[in-house]
């Protein structure tokens, strides 16, 4: 016999976890450990096309609530042994000025090598209690032909010899396959929401370069040329990410040397010139993708986790915050699911879930769009926002605390976002009335003065317009955290 005949065509699992990224290692040491502490053996197989290091340019900053969640998980040692550097809040630059938002309470997040760290993930994963990890490409669903519901996935191992579309089979299928994932309309059917793209960012390393304020991210907003986001992630190197619209211009090496290059600190630049002279510029789309309810309408026995099912833009580093809150969340309610094989009982489960996850999502979901559409801005009502948000930080105070603390993923408050997102656009408005502006220059220098008395009817008009744009920007982002 052959060796792919002496293969097993086939294998029965109790959960089948497709992709081994954050979500999916995570999930898969979780409920390892859940179903010890229950006294409840689980038989898990992880699926991941491929176990060599990923190297990615997103997913590289944990905010402070992510780390708290992964104690939780029995996971905080991952951030161990990687290099990892440490956090302490966020640099915002503003026309070569800048403003300290430091986390509260002296709370540290982790910058790092994205590979390095799901490196950490997977061998935690590979080392709890009836998880089997599995190397192999998954390339379909098996639906029962009578009910249509998942019973598994056909994958084909990485290896010689290996049969090929080898059966897996499982009573729930977590399919955590990321961004591009192959299976998400299949799962979601009619009751998917649409992605949005929000352009791309552009990924280089800096190496051996001081920012502003050491061990903070940097966000550097550049009139008329977006964002670039800025964090340490070794000991020698640094993060930069550039904010690139759509379409993509042709030329990014030139667009980043003429156009973002000049409004980074000088500190920087040399680092971005050398950078771009050796280093491969990588990119990656930022998507918005609203969380759709899963179970009663969606596909039985399949269940999307991790950027597979909802994603946010990767300015505010969100992403993993949320991921490791819902692995927490869907460990509990798999755990407390009296049998696996009820698609009814885990309907009800995901009810909960979807509305459990809220508070955290929801805030981060709505605070990342919100806050790149207004740190981006290419509208002038918008620029009147950023420069309040601008100032706004500036006050100090909680001003800064009580919206860093919603950034850093350690409150979990959707109407504090909304108070201070509203706050900030009534003192962008009073800005419009009390803030010096350069009216003219003399000697070289610029002359300021506050708006006149005649000009406040023009004004009033400019605000309505302001906020009514604040409303456009924010009001439709909770409409997709209620409707769907």
């Amino acid at each position: 016999m052959t060796a792919a005949r002496d293969k097993m065509w086939s294998a029965s699992y109790d959960i089948l976890i497709v992709g081994a990224g954050v979500a999916g290692a995570a999930l898969a040491h979780g409920l390892s450990v859940a179903a010890r502490e229950h006294s409840r053996p689980l038989r898990i197989c992880l699926l991941e096309r491929s176990l060599a290091e990923p190297d990615r340019i997103v997913g590289e900053l944990l905010q402070p609530g992510g780390i708290e969640m992964l104690r939780k998980l029995g996971l905080e040692s991952c951030v161990d042994g990687i290099d990892a550097i440490p956090t302490h809040g966020y640099c915002v630059m503003l026309d070569g000025k800048p403003v300290h938002i430091p986390y509260p309470d002296k709370l540290e997040g982790r910058a790092f090598h994205h590979g390095r760290f799901i490196q950490a993930l997977r061998a935690k994963a590979k080392a709890a209690e009836g998880v089997e990890v599995v190397e192999a490409t998954v390339s379909e669903l098996i639906e029962c032909p009578m009910t249509g519901r998942v019973l598994g996935v056909r994958a084909t191992r990485k290896e010689e010899g290996a049969v090929e579309k080898e059966a897996f089979f499982a009573d729930v299928t977590l399919i955590a396959d990321g961004c591009f994932s192959n299976f998400r309309n299949q799962v979601m059917g009619k009751s998917a929401a649409p992605p949005e793209n929000k352009g791309h960012f552009v990924g280089l390393v800096l190496e051996d370069v001081e920012l502003p304020i050491p061990k903070h991210g940097t966000v550097v907003l550049m009139e008329g040329h977006g964002v670039a986001l800025l964090y340490q992630i070794g000991t020698h190197e640094t993060r930069l990410l550039v904010d690139v619209k759509n379409p993509v211009p042709s030329d990014l090496k030139g667009y980043i040397l003429n156009n973002v290059n000049p409004h980074l600190p000088a500190s920087l630049q040399l680092g971005v010139q050398r950078a771009l002279e050796k280093d491969r510029m990588r990119r990656m789309p930022n998507t918005f993708l609203p969380p759709s309810e899963q179970g009663k309408r969606t596909k039985e026995g399949a269940i999307l986790i991790g950027d597979s099912w909802n994603m946010r833009h990767p300015l505010t580093g969100g992403g993993m915050t949320v991921a490791f809150n819902d692995v927490i969340l869907i460990r509990d309610i798999l755990i407390e699911t009296k049998e696996l094989a009820d698609w009814n009982e885990i309907s009800a489960q995901l009810h909960k879930w979807h509305w459990r996850r809220k508070p955290l999502a929801s805030m981060i979901n709505i605070l990342s769009v919100a806050l790149y559409d207004l740190f981006s801005a290419q509208d002038p009502n918008l620029e009147v926002l950023r420069t309040g948000c601008f100032k706004y930080f500036e006050l100090g105070g909680k001003c800064v605390d009580e919206p860093v603390s919603l950034l850093a993923g350690t409150a979990q408050a959707p109407f504090m976002l909304f108070r201070h997102f509203f706050t900030v656009a009534l003192y962008a408005i009073w800005i419009l009335f009390t803030d010096p502006r350069e009216v003219g220059v003399a000697d070289g220098k610029p002359i300021l003065a506050r708006p006149r008395p005649d000009e406040y009817p023009y004004l009033a008009v400019k605000s309505l317009q302001v906020f009514w744009t604040a409303c456009v920007v924010f009001m439709p982002l909770l409409w997709t955290e209620i409707r769907y």
